[in-house]
């Protein structure tokens, strides 16, 4: 059997997937991503608990990051709206980065990846716009998905 791309109909035409079908149930989405600093620029936030001039930098990600889950559906053109049920943002400290892990569960027919993508990717670019004083070199990388539950198929990185 040939995968095909989902988002695409018979013409070649962007589609939204209709999901009517499907069954609702527990969905779940979890995606990680790191913000990485110059070593310099992140012993400098660290002796400083992560606070800059515009607030907290974690807590201020944390809440981009919220906000940004619920808007998927007005970011992604083809995401349908959802019903989430459940957000939640952690950033942490690890050898000269910040560790975002976002986790958004639903009781949908589609699944919340794309959200779990979306919290972490906003809250690593508010990171990089409360930090760009310090420096320019600061790299997002590594966003993935790293699990999801629920539907047809489960994934597990």
């Amino acid at each position: 059997m040939t995968k095909q791309l989902s988002h695409i109909d018979e013409s070649g035409n962007a589609s939204m997937v209709d999901v009517s079908n499907k069954q609702v149930s527990v969905r779940t989405a979890v995606a990680t991503g790191k913000v990485v600093f110059p070593s310099d620029v992140f012993d400098t936030l660290a002796s400083q608990d992560f606070l800059g001039h515009k607030g907290s930098i974690i807590q201020t990600a944390v809440i981009a990051g919220i906000q940004a889950v619920k808007k998927t559906a007005e970011l992604i053109p083809l995401c349908h709206q959802l019903n989430l049920s459940k957000i939640q943002i952690d950033i942490a400290p690890v050898k000269n980065a910040l560790q975002i892990t976002c986790k958004v569960k639903c009781n949908e027919q589609t699944g919340v990846e794309m959200e779990a993508l979306t919290g972490v990717s906003v809250s690593a670019l508010t990171i990089y716009d409360m930090c760009k004083a310090l420096s320019h070199d600061i790299k997002i990388s590594e966003i993935q998905l790293e699990q999801k539950t629920g539907g047809k198929n489960d994934f597990n990185r």
